[in-house]
């Protein structure tokens, strides 16, 4: 499918210098940060919020039945030799990390407590996690989705995350866009039922 033939994409032949650093950060996004800066009870809530969300998610995401518009356009990316850059809003998580899941794309995660276990129940998922966000370490973190998308890598972004305003884009995925030349992809997931919760800044949907 187009996701595969994008995933596949891996650009001109690099010196082995070039491929063992490549390897390196591969590995670095794809495996679980160390939580030895944590406190013996707060790795205990990391590892439990990373394994209760995880469930949650995968629970709930295999009773949807999920109807696709716009599917083309990934398509045409793809016959383009194109690396999407899909962005959408950070309320629509839940069903959004189950539907993209195993697709490799590289996802922006918080350098934070609760960053951590979002990036651990993401990567069960078969995101790599890059590390920043608007308000911490953005920058690096937006280099390191360039050298990510240099492998053939397709990225994601909650262009109103990590703590809004709601549906108010922030600059990273266009940003990304310019310096990479790839095309930007809104994508977004609509329940016909679901839980709202009002409280929190985004109005998470489950």
């Amino acid at each position: 499918i187009a996701g595969q033939e994008i995933q596949r994409r891996t650009g001109p032949s690099k010196s082995p210098r070039r491929r063992a650093k490549a390897d390196d950060l591969s590995e670095k996004a794809d495996r679980f940060a160390d939580l030895s800066a944590y406190s013996f009870k707060q790795r205990l809530v990391i590892r439990a919020a990373d394994l209760g969300i995880y469930s949650l998610i995968h629970l709930i995401g295999r009773t949807v039945r999920f109807e696709v518009e716009g599917w083309e356009h990934v398509e045409a990316a793809a016959r383009a030799g194109q690396l999407p850059i899909y962005a959408f809003w950070h309320d629509a998580i839940f069903l959004s990390t189950y539907y993209w899941r195993q697709r490799g794309i590289a996802v922006m995660n918080s350098q934070s407590f609760d960053g951590e276990y979002c990036a651990r129940f993401s990567q069960r998922f078969g995101y790599r996690s890059v590390r920043g966000s608007s308000t911490r370490g953005g920058v690096g973190a937006l280099i390191e989705m360039m050298r990510m998308m240099r492998q053939g890598c397709p990225v994601a972004f909650t262009s109103d995350g990590p703590k809004g305003p709601r549906h108010v884009a922030s600059m990273g995925s266009v940003f990304l866009a310019k310096k990479t030349g790839q095309p930007i992809l809104p994508m977004t997931i609509t329940a016909a039922k679901f839980w709202e919760l009002s409280r929190t800044w985004d109005r998470f949907q489950i």
